[in-house]
């Protein structure tokens, strides 16, 4: 498989929870939950990890990508990734690139290639 690039920029591939997913590794997703509990000072359960990545529709979506303004907005947009939109960077991606530096670089990349 190939690099899956959510909208937002992050490597869906590269993601514990997404491994953790396509491996059943249950223990992997034990993990992933404690460590994003810890890391967002919430309580996350390991069930809510379970994704096949944010570009997926008709697969199990972790629970924060129910409720990501980023990827409602470009499956709205229908594009492959923010990269791609002609309103590149928006507000809300400013907001998420200060928390995640890497999914800035891996779009910019893209748009560099365009």
């Amino acid at each position: 498989m190939g690099k899956m690039i959510a909208f937002c920029g992050l490597v869906c591939t590269e993601c514990p929870a997404f491994i953790a997913t396509q491996e059943d590794d249950r223990e992997g997703l034990k993990r992933v939950a404690a460590q994003w509990s810890q890391q967002f000072n919430a309580s996350i359960a390991p069930e809510a990890c379970i994704c096949d990545g944010c570009l997926a529709f008709e697969g199990r979506l972790s629970s924060y990508c129910h409720v990501c303004e980023i990827r409602a907005c470009g499956i709205k947009r229908d594009v492959q990734n923010c990269a791609y939109c002609d309103d590149y960077p928006c507000q809300e991606l400013e907001k998420f690139f200060a928390f995640a530096p890497d999914a800035k670089a891996t779009l910019e990349g893209i748009r560099q290639s365009l």
